[in-house]
């Protein structure tokens, strides 16, 4: 004999919500839309029924009626780093704080079609803006081209080129915090600083690589070509070997924390002391920077304040606002690797 199978599982329906209340479709609605009008009983038994079949308000069918979709996007490029990823996790507290949620591309790489791709998936599921973090020279060149239909917001130091209608950005003062680490090694007697330097397609890289010059040139010391790397504590570690091998400096500005990391690493297994031989400052201020050996001297940029900027900035251009760029203050903390 046939049995019959388990009856199909649909979510509740504001329609189940009136009928398990006894009231009517659009009291419903007046209670989810919080409207003023709806009496205190009639509100609880309503809010009871809620409760009772878990209804949850379909977003998609209110987005028609308010051409609001409550949705941001983010494209973030660089799988774990420190930096894209503290920023993201902010960016996203800060988003439901103001009553959004985001949905995020992560890309390995930051090639154009890549870019693209993920920005017009984005615009396809409707989201009122998009924040791009860690914006390459690629991004750039997929932006200086897009007529933007929603706000976008880099979360970069991006300076250069053109800059399509709509499109602003945030930022910690990447150029001003190596010139700080730079500033701090002079004026500890340091004769010289080498900087190892992070991708050269990354803005926020290159403000700092302008930032050491900057200091360097004010100072009336040599600025050598800089070393050339990734972001990782592998690059870091390769670059104090290269460094090894061609002649010590009094001091090294690496361009992140994991640089400084491997730096580190490469100096300690040569019998070379950190500070007395040379001092080592990074950038970012990691949650580990305080426990390398020695501790790390870095330049801390404020995440939390960073995710808050951003989505500042998109929700002052969804409410008709020109909030314009916002650069951060970045901040040095001193610790033992470059105090002597």
């Amino acid at each position: 004999m046939a049995t019959e199978g388990p009856a199909p599982v649909h979510a509740p329906s504001m329609a189940d919500v009136a009928a398990l209340a006894g009231v009517s479709h659009q009291t419903v609605s007046r209670v989810v839309n919080e409207h003023p009008s709806v009496l205190p009983d009639t509100r609880e038994r309503v809010q009871a029924a809620i409760a009772a079949l878990g209804y949850r308000r379909n977003s998609a069918a209110r987005a028609l009626v308010t051409r609001r979709s409550g949705v941001l996007g983010a494209i973030t490029i660089g799988g774990t780093h420190y930096g894209p990823t503290s920023t993201l996790l902010e960016l996203e507290d800060a988003a439901r704080a103001a009553g959004f949620v985001v949905t995020v591309a992560t890309l390995r790489q930051g090639d154009e079609a890549a870019v693209g791709h993920a920005l017009e998936r984005l615009l396809e599921i409707g989201v009122e803006g998009v924040a791009v973090v860690a914006p390459t020279t690629q991004v750039a060149d997929v932006l200086s081209g897009l007529r933007a239909t929603v706000p976008v917001v880099l979360v970069s130091s991006y300076t250069e080129g053109p800059r399509p209608e709509g499109v602003h950005a945030v930022a910690v003062g990447q150029r001003a915090g190596a010139r700080l680490a730079t500033e701090h090694l002079l004026a500890h007697g340091r004769a010289e600083v080498v900087h190892v330097a992070g991708p050269q397609d990354w803005f926020d890289a290159r403000d700092r690589v302008a930032g050491w010059r900057d200091a360097c040139e004010a100072a009336g010391v040599p600025a050598r070509t800089p070393i050339g790397a990734g972001w990782d504590a592998a690059d870091g570690y390769a670059a104090g070997r290269r460094l090894l091998d061609e002649g010590l400096p009094p001091a090294v500005f690496a361009a992140n924390d994991q640089l400084a990391l491997g730096l580190l690493r490469a100096l300690s297994e040569a019998g070379v002391r950190v500070p007395d031989d040379v001092a080592v400052v990074g950038f970012d201020d990691e949650p580990g920077a305080a426990f390398y050996s020695p501790p790390l001297t870095t330049v801390r940029q404020d995440f939390a304040a960073l995710g808050r900027a951003a989505v500042d900035s998109l929700t002052s251009v969804l409410a008709g606002g020109d909030p314009g760029d916002r650069v951060l203050t970045p901040q040095l903390v001193i610790r033992a690797s470059s105090a002597t």
